[in-house]
């Protein structure tokens, strides 16, 4: 059975949820930009575009309908490689002209027209586009942090490098690279790439990027963590309100059901339902419920998780909110 990659679940995702016009317009833009291309028959535009997702296909369409009242025909055609990839099309022939005026889109400018960034739910819609046509994104199970959106044009690289600067809510420290003379615009801090995943609409595989992360991190440094751990809650007189404030915090921002860690999830709920537990309490409390053996060590290990998630959070409302 072939395993869904982690840059197909994003994109997967993000096609599922409901989004402004005002979004959807920029989303297009950049679409359409960088996966676009255009071709004249008896004197009438044609735009194609191009992807290797039948579900990015089916919403771009979907889209331009909504917004446009444009129809399209489909097309697709398999890729004589090694891997043989399916190449869907979506092909534009009626008032291309005017679409393309009204998404001040130019295959021969790389600006990117300022009226489709005006503010950061526009650039957020931009990113998400962008993404769709050309970005990728590890496994958070990997060593190796990256996400990427690869482009075509020197300039419009630059401009779209620059446009990371006029998002408000946040920074990323992007930055751009070349592969075989191409540019690509690239982010490698973990914690960055959560956030440019929360920006552009894929909420749940980012917190399961981040849970994932979580657990691989602390399974590397778990002496250190351990350490740390008992330092700090050494200085906390009151653990178990921290405990709940953090859970209260995650939930605010989560329907905790949602919450794919069971030992994580349930523990939550057990605190919030057993303020004054122990550790020890919660262990056997936990371990009846989920019918197998938890320590209270692995309790502990748990609370950092939450603990470190909940920080996550604040940090993300704090930048928000300054």
């Amino acid at each position: 059975m072939q395993t869904i990659s982690f840059t197909k679940q994003v994109k997967e995702e993000i096609v599922l949820g409901r989004y402004k016009d005002e979004y959807l317009r920029s989303l297009l833009s950049s679409f359409i930009k960088i996966n676009g291309s255009i071709s004249f028959q008896n004197k009438n535009t044609r735009l194609i575009l191009k992807t290797e997702n039948a579900s990015i296909a089916k919403f771009i369409y979907q889209v331009v309908n909504h917004l446009y009242g444009i129809t399209a025909r489909f097309s697709y055609s398999k890729m004589m490689n090694f891997k043989k990839k399916t190449i869907y099309s979506i092909i534009f022939e009626d008032e291309v002209d005017y679409l393309l005026s009204d998404l001040e889109i130019s295959f021969l400018d790389g600006k990117i027209a300022k009226s489709m960034v005006i503010n950061d739910e526009m650039i957020s819609g931009y990113f998400c586009g962008g993404f769709l046509a050309s970005g990728s994104v590890n496994s958070p199970t990997s060593s190796n942090y990256h996400l990427e959106i690869s482009l075509n044009d020197d300039n419009y690289a630059k401009w779209f490098l620059k446009l990371f600067a006029k998002y408000k809510a946040t920074s990323f420290d992007a930055k751009i690279t070349y592969r075989r003379e191409m540019p690509v615009i690239y982010i490698k801090k973990a914690d960055k790439i959560v956030e440019f995943l929360v920006m552009i609409g894929a909420v749940d595989c980012a917190l399961e990027f981040e849970n994932i992360r979580l657990e691989r991190d602390n399974a590397s440094n778990l002496n250190r963590l351990q350490n740390l751990d008992e330092a700090n809650y050494s200085k906390t007189t009151n653990a178990s309100k921290g405990q709940i404030d953090d859970i209260k915090l995650i939930t605010s921002v989560c329907n905790i059901d949602l919450i794919k860690n069971d030992k994580m999830r349930e523990l939550m709920k057990l605190r919030l339902e057993n303020e004054d537990a122990s550790l020890n309490e919660l262990s056997i409390l936990l371990s009846n419920k989920l019918n197998m053996p938890i320590s209270r060590s692995n309790i502990s290990h748990l609370f950092r998780k939450i603990h470190q998630t909940a920080d996550g959070y604040r940090k993300r409302i704090k930048e928000i909110n300054s």
